[in-house]
């Protein structure tokens, strides 16, 4: 049996011809154009077995569904994704690969350069199921004890300190606005003059850091937000 690929990419014409392509090439392949078609398909079609994920979509940004995706149970949650794109911003490319895309191809692309990356991804073993426990060199963050270790010493932090590590941590390596931390954590939109967010960082920091004053777990990216170190030191 064929294998069945989900292309989500608004470009009508690019789909057509790849789908066209890949069918040929013994596949099975459905195109939608929006994110919202194509997470409706991974949730209540047959199972798909690799994601083509358009980086520019025009109701969700790309990079916003790969979270989402990630987010799923298996196995929708495991899922290859090889991520499409006309930008060429490298940092785009990190971002993707650190929200869990497993490839990234920018356009124009040749379709058998899309092949050939997508029979790479699809000979890699299945992703493990999304851990529950966090571990950063010597920072230990279990999501479901809602606990935080450092050297094996309890991390004392209110619910909504560890809810903003939390959010932070399973975006490792992801610059976080202000904006979109408040509403991750709270659900409200930050008042522009609101620095509440700045004051629960730094207590987390001084639950977390070696030395708050020289952080090296967070980081402020000025201009930017937050970012949380994937790799930190062991």
């Amino acid at each position: 049996m064929a294998q069945r690929l989900l292309m989500i990419d608004d470009d009508h014409r690019l789909g057509a011809m790849v789908v066209t392509y890949l069918n040929q090439n013994g596949y099975a392949v459905e195109h939608v154009e929006t994110a919202q078609a194509g997470m409706d398909k991974l949730r209540t079609a047959e199972p798909y077995s690799a994601v083509l994920l358009d980086l520019m979509l025009p109701d969700i940004d790309g990079l916003e569904v790969c979270r989402q995706i990630r987010q799923q149970p298996a196995p929708v949650g495991n899922l290859p994704i090889l991520m499409l794109t006309a930008k060429g911003d490298p940092m785009d490319r990190v971002v993707g690969l650190e929200l869990g895309a497993d490839d990234y191809l920018p356009k124009p692309f040749e379709p058998r350069e899309l092949l050939a990356r997508l029979r790479a991804i699809l000979r890699r073993p299945p992703l493990a199921s999304p851990a529950s426990v966090l571990q950063f060199g010597r920072l230990t963050i279990d999501l479901d004890g809602r606990t935080v270790r450092l050297d094996n010493n309890d991390c004392i932090l209110t619910s909504y300190q560890f809810d903003l590590l939390a959010t932070m941590a399973t975006r490792a390596g992801r610059v976080l606005s202000r904006e979109q931390l408040m509403d991750a954590v709270s659900g409200v939109p930050i008042d522009a003059f609101d620095r509440s967010i700045d004051v629960h960082i730094g207590r987390v920091r001084l639950a977390i850091e070696d030395d708050p004053k020289q952080p090296k777990r967070i980081l402020t990216v000025r201009g930017s937000g937050y970012l949380f170190v994937r790799v930190q030191d062991a």
